[in-house]
Parts: structure tokens; sequence; C-alpha cells
């Protein structure tokens, strides 16, 4: 892996080379930044070859990845990324925004973002001769990784909360992976994890903890900047909304926007929004309060996605806004359901982690933030079959009626 440099702690600053360590910086546990040759990928790579690509997936960026090619053609594994970009012209009226993208990550294999990261764990899993992969996840990251690891012949152990959505219970041991419930919160999944790794040898692709997840989530980026911003000619700087509950998502693209402005590829750094529920808002009252210094929470919220009491990867997340202009928006769950039902209307059906990116936008919009001229991008994390309860509650039950034409009458006189 000669495009790799090393490790970078993203809050001491020391420096690492890949075999020195595996997860957290070993002088201060702050999270690594994966460095990169830029100036050798410089050489060897032009934005054409990849804009020529034929490679429809995250892997067409593999000149800017710190893995090889893990191979496993004509998997799920190689159908990761590359995730439609939609333009509503209804949405964007009604918030009287010119340019608004919508970026929906339902269509990746497991439904969610979070395949993004999985698929570079296994590729780097497979590297060091790792034999079984662990994690913790509300769901959606333990989707992914099974998802993957089934794809690719891998073994995975997922630890997530009791109180995760069927669905997404369902979906991890279809994959057929091991999966256990912990009688607890997300952190606690998250902590047992990590010490599964440490007595059984496991690796661990819990986020904010390993470093190459990250760089599977930067390839949202990657895609943003081709499949919008070198198509779109428009005199402001982008801005993108964000889902944050770990923080690794929002860091991820970041650190890809960051690798673009370093390689000369891209040259405005757009606005990044992070956008939490109320009711787990670590890194938004740090960044609200002005301060570095995140605060554990109890969450409480529909939007199981972005549920964490204390953010792994919170600082990365929290310096995604404050390095670019950006900022974080705190929204109600509420407002997350109505978002789904706007996002539904125009044909996109998202979890509440997803919607509530675009319940961002709306409050950004109406609080000033936002102007109508401002180009912006929205992540849309998850498919709303994830979380069939919350969807319903957003758009109510549908009538029932006897089989007559007078029943049906009387519906639609009261629609």
């Amino acid at each position: 892996m000669n495009k790799v440099i090393g490790y970078k702690c993203s809050r001491c600053g020391e420096e690492y080379n890949l075999d020195e360590v595996t997860y957290l910086c070993p002088a201060d546990k702050g999270v690594l930044d994966i460095v990169l040759d830029f100036d050798g990928i410089a050489q060897a790579t032009r934005p054409s070859d990849l804009q020529s690509s034929n490679d429809y997936s995250m892997w067409r960026y593999l000149p800017l990845l710190p893995v090889d090619d893990p191979g496993h053609h004509g998997t799920p594994l190689r159908s990761v990324g590359w995730t439609p970009v939609y333009k509503p012209p209804r949405l964007a009226g009604e918030l009287g925004v010119k340019n608004l993208w919508l970026k929906d990550e339902s269509s990746n294999p497991s439904a969610s973002f979070k395949d993004r990261a999985s698929a570079l764990v296994i590729a780097r899993a497979a590297e060091i001769g790792a034999e079984v992969i662990v994690t913790a996840s509300t769901g959606n990251a333990g989707a992914a990784l099974a998802g993957m690891a089934a794809a690719a012949g891998q073994k995975a152990v997922i630890f997530a909360p009791r109180t995760a959505p069927q669905a997404k219970i369902a979906q991890l041991l279809v994959y057929g992976s091991q999966v256990i419930l912990v009688d607890g919160s997300y952190n606690d999944a998250v902590a047992l994890a990590v010490e599964a790794s440490d007595a059984f040898g496991w690796y661990c692709r819990n986020t904010g903890y390993n470093p190459f997840t990250a760089e599977g989530k930067k390839t949202a980026a990657l895609e943003i900047w081709e499949q919008v911003l070198q198509t779109t000619k428009v005199s402001k700087p982008f801005t993108v909304f964000v889902p944050v509950g770990d923080g690794n998502i929002i860091s991820g693209i970041h650190k890809g926007f960051k690798d673009l402005c370093a390689l000369g590829w891209l040259e405005h750094m757009p606005r990044i929004f992070g956008v939490q529920s109320e009711g787990s808002a670590a890194v938004a009252n740090a960044y609200l309060a002005g301060t570095e210094d995140i605060e554990s929470v109890s969450s409480d919220t529909l939007a199981d996605s972005i549920s964490v009491d204390m953010p792994s990867d919170g600082l990365r997340a929290l310096r995604a806004a404050t390095q670019t202009n950006g900022a974080y928006i705190k929204v109600a769950d509420e407002d997350i359901l109505q978002a789904i039902a706007a996002l539904g209307k125009v044909g996109i059906f998202s979890e509440p982690a997803a919607a509530s990116a675009y319940a961002g936008l709306v409050q950004a919009v109406e609080e000033g933030q936002i102007n109508p001229g401002d180009p912006v991008v929205v992540m849309l994390t998850g498919s709303g079959l994830k979380d069939i309860k919350a969807a319903m509650q957003a758009v109510g039950e549908a009538p029932v009626i006897k089989p007559s034409l007078e029943a049906l009458r009387e519906v639609i006189r009261n629609e």
C-alpha cells in the first residue's frame, strides 16, 4: 500500500506507521486519520482517469483508498456506492432553494450508507489476515458488516442493543453473522465489542475506533465531487447536510473533501452542516457552546441510527463543521417525521436518521442560514424500510372501508 504514509492523531497530531498501531492513538486515545501520499497519487492519477472509469461503485476511487483491490467481483461488495443523486424541483420550490440535490444511500446493498465503511474494512481485514470482524451497531452498521462479510465469505460478530428495530435485527440474522443483542445502550454494545476484540483477537470495525471506516465513508464526498460539483456551474460554495450520531459519516465526508483539496482537484471546500436530534445532540451542544469538549447525553430519539450518548468520533465530527464554515443544527423528532413524509411525496423513502438531514435543511432555511441561491446537497443515509414503525408515525394509518362505491365516495369526500 504505497499510497499510504501512515496515521496521524486527530487530537495530538502524533504520527505513526501502519504497523505501529491498529486503532486509537496510544498517546491520548484520539481517533487516527490515515495520511495518503498525495504527491504520488497526483502523479499516478488524474481526475479524468476516475471520470472515465466504467466501475460505477465506490471502487472507482481505488487510487485514493488505503487498500488494494479486494476482488470479490460479481458480489454485493463490488456494488457499494455510486448512489443516485436526485434534484427534486417540487421540494426545492417549497423550500425556496434554487439548487437542491438529494443523495440517496438506500440503493446500497444493505440499504444504508454504512456499506461504504464495511466494504473497506472487509478489504483491510483480508490484507492483515483477520479471521473474524466484530462491531457494535444500532442496526445499520451491523447489517452492512453482515452483508459485506457474507459477500466475501468472512466471519463476523455483531453486537446490537436489544431495542434496535426488528427490521434491522432480521437483516443481521439473514446475512448469517453471529448476532448478539445487548441488554443496554448502544454505547454499552460499543464497549463490549472493543473488549471482545481485545480478548479474542477479532478485528474491530467500530466507528470512531477503526481508522479505515472513515476512508470508506469519504467515498460519498468523492461521488458528490464527481456527480454534482464537476457537472454544475454555480457561483457560491456548496453546502452539504449530514445526519450525525457517532460522528463518523460527517468525519468521513470531511476527509473526502480534504483529500480532494490536497490533490488540487477541489478549489473550494464545501460547507458542512451536521444535524442531530434534540434528544441525542452531544456534538451539536458542544458546537453551540463554542467548545471542543463534548459531554455525554442520555439519548432519547426515534432516530435510532443517530441515537448515541457519547459520540466516539465527536471531535472530528465537530471540526467537520467548524473547519468548513458550516454549523450544527438540532431538530425535534416531530420535524424528522415531517421530513419523512415530505421526502416520500417526491418518491424517496428515508428512515428517521436520514430524514433528519432534510429536517435540518428546512430549519436552516427558516433561520436564514441557507439563502435561496445557495447550492445544497442533503445526505439521505438509509432506507425507510429499516424502521416501518417510524414511517407509520410519519404518515398515519390507511383507511379501511367496506367493498362498496358508497364507502369509497365517503372516503374521497373526506380527503
